[in-house]
């Protein structure tokens, strides 16, 4: 894997997903949801990991195929509405699942069942006290305090962070689907 260095800017990756980059296993399979321009997807691609961008905006999908053409990376992308009820994502497919400063709190059950077994997922994003702040000020994209552990249960929680960092007030988690013991039933 490459060394990677991390910047305030908003077009580098969030310090959250470069404090937690350890965790991930080289070559992994990632899910990046709400992909937005794509600087995480970029990112990863980069850093030698498969990247399956979605996000329901077109024009943010075809930047980041314009982004990973330029840069030689093979990006999967895909125009996906992650709020059309009964949400699938798979079941048990993705090595790591990413979400940064998105919430539909409905997908987190389709999350944790597209996990397979020992996967993670990592994820950041705004909580309540953002709104004193600037935005989002929604209360439907904003985590109360102590939120989001409980909405990735019955992931193991290996890290977590809440307060302002990199001058925004979010909550993240890396959270770990058990990994399957000799014996067990197969779930996937």
């Amino acid at each position: 894997m490459t060394s990677v260095q991390h910047t305030d800017d908003r077009s580098s990756p969030c310090s959250w997903l470069v404090e937690n980059l350890d965790l991930l296993t080289a070559g992994s399979e990632v899910l990046d949801l709400a992909c937005g321009r794509g600087r995480h997807a970029i990112f990863l691609a980069a850093a030698g990991f498969g990247v399956r961008a979605v996000d329901v905006d077109g024009e943010h999908i075809e930047t980041v195929r314009g982004l990973a053409a330029e840069r030689g990376l093979d990006i999967d992308t895909e125009v996906v509405d992650l709020e059309i009820e009964g949400r699938g994502l798979g079941e048990g497919v993705h090595d790591v699942i990413l979400g940064i400063h998105y919430l539909h709190r409905p997908l987190f059950p389709a999350l944790i069942r597209a996990l397979r077994p020992g996967g993670l997922l990592v994820y950041e994003t705004f909580t309540v006290d953002q709104a004193l702040i600037g935005r989002p000020r929604n209360p439907d994209f904003l985590l109360e305090k102590g939120e989001l552990p409980r909405l990735v249960r019955p992931l193991d929680v290996l890290r977590q962070r809440e307060g302002e960092f990199d001058g925004r007030r979010v909550a993240g988690i890396v959270a770990q689907r058990r990994p399957r013991e000799p014996g067990d039933a197969r779930d996937d």
